[in-house]
């Protein structure tokens, strides 16, 4: 489960140094170049920054991703600033009329339109700012037939959401673009409305689909985009299917099978040779290359049951009261001189160096707690362990994305963790 740089860093850090964050890049950078290869030639492939925005991990994606979704004003400043000339694809709702107006003066590729309003405040910016060619895509909230999103984690979509257009408000607003000129080519919006050009369709419908459900959703929003082009003559040649594919925290070694999916649309795309198939996964391609390593401080025992209090805690790592799952974990065992001066007890001798017995938990379930003040503060409830001991190092895995950035950071105000990015 863990990488040997990361297991090193983690026993050599003291305890002065954790809780600390480990990525191990070059492992990042070979699950992306893995994903990158099992993909059709022609699939473009954006990776959501908001999944782990640290600019170590942008710049170790950039050689194996055409570009980034970014879903904020902020995350276009950070971004544009971390991996310069980089596309980017401004998306999310509730975009501020002034968030518009930098992402235009810093040269966002794409907006992802959500609203009639989002349109015309984008042509409006576009038209002040005087720049003649801004191309958008038409965020839409497609329904689906049957249980194909059934398995998601997450929906945002194929049911009531503030995510998108509706199918018939995607109808209602193409009459606001006029074709560019006699010839064809993108449509621009009319009437003095500024110069957008309409480039495709955006749908981000779940997240946490397998690799033939999610082939599924995006052959309906793709056979979906196809045929309101052809039906109304819009010549749209970009289509974004979103990202979500499945992560499984309960089974670290059970992977997205990005073969079955780029199989997938590989076939998609041979469907509809007219489009550019784009994908925005995030999740799937950085959590793996992320490890929260801290120490345990405290082992105690309440109503039968053990539990082991560790430095830090869920306003570090919010991933498992968010997902309500236990964190992966793996207990790295510290003896004397190692870095910590925490001792055995085993067996062969006690060199525990405090004038009571070390505590311990042996064969039995354990939960993994944090040092907030609420019972909420849960990283892993009831796992079996063979032993963890006061000072034994604990490296939660999976921690690469939607960890730090999504976490309460100054709750009760202890200190901030370490940040440690591991080249070969």
């Amino acid at each position: 489960m863990i990488t040997p740089a990361v297991r090193t860093l983690a026993t050599e850090l003291t305890g002065d140094d954790l809780p600390a964050y480990v990525y191990d890049l070059t492992a990042l950078r070979a699950h992306a170049r893995a994903v990158r290869d099992a993909l059709p030639p022609g699939l473009e492939l954006y990776y959501a920054a908001k999944a782990n925005p640290a600019p170590a991990v942008l710049q170790a994606l950039a050689s194996h991703i055409t570009g980034y979704e970014v879903a904020s004003g902020g995350e276009v400043e950070h971004v544009r600033a971390a991996v310069p000339g980089a596309p980017l694809a401004f998306g999310g709702p509730g975009k501020t009329e002034g968030e518009l107006r930098r992402a235009l003066t810093l040269g966002v590729e794409r907006f992802h339109v959500e609203s009639e309003q989002e349109l015309r405040l984008l042509a409006g910016a576009a038209e002040d700012a005087g720049i003649p060619d801004v191309d958008v895509l038409l965020r839409v909230n497609l329904p689906v037939a049957g249980d194909e999103l059934g398995g998601a984690a997450l929906a945002m979509g194929g049911r009531p959401s503030p995510f998108g257009l509706d199918p018939e408000a995607v109808e209602r607003c193409l009459p606001l673009f006029a074709e560019a000129s006699p010839g064809g080519g993108p449509l621009r919006l009319s009437g003095g409305g500024g110069p957008l050009r309409l480039r495709g369709i955006h749908a981000h419908l779940a997240s946490g689909l397998d690799a033939p459900a999610q082939v599924a959703v995006a052959a309906a929003i793709a056979d979906w985009a196809a045929k309101l082009s052809e039906r109304h003559g819009l010549g749209l040649t970009e289509v974004n299917v979103g990202g979500g594919m499945g992560v499984d925290y309960a089974h670290p070694d059970r992977r997205f099978d990005w073969a079955a999916y780029g199989q997938g649309m590989a076939d998609l795309a041979l469907r509809h040779p007219g489009l550019t198939l784009r994908i925005e996964p995030g999740r799937a391609l950085t959590v793996y290359c992320g490890w929260y390593v801290t120490e345990v401080l405290d082992i105690k025992h309440s109503g039968g049951e053990a539990f082991a209090v560790v430095r830090g805690g869920t306003h570090h790592l919010r991933t498992p009261a968010t997902k309500q799952h236990d964190q992966p974990f793996q207990v790295l065992p510290m003896d004397a001189g190692d870095a910590g001066d925490a001792g055995d007890t085993g067996d062969t001798g006690d060199t525990w160096t405090r004038p009571w017995a070390r505590p311990a938990v042996r064969a039995e379930p354990v939960t993994l707690v944090g040092q907030l003040c609420t019972p909420k503060d849960v990283l892993a409830s009831r796992v079996p362990v063979a032993e963890v001991r006061v000072g034994d190092r604990v490296a939660f895995a999976m921690a690469g994305a939607y960890a730090w950035n999504i976490s309460h950071h100054d709750f009760l105000m202890h200190p901030r963790p370490g940040f440690h990015y591991l080249e070969e």
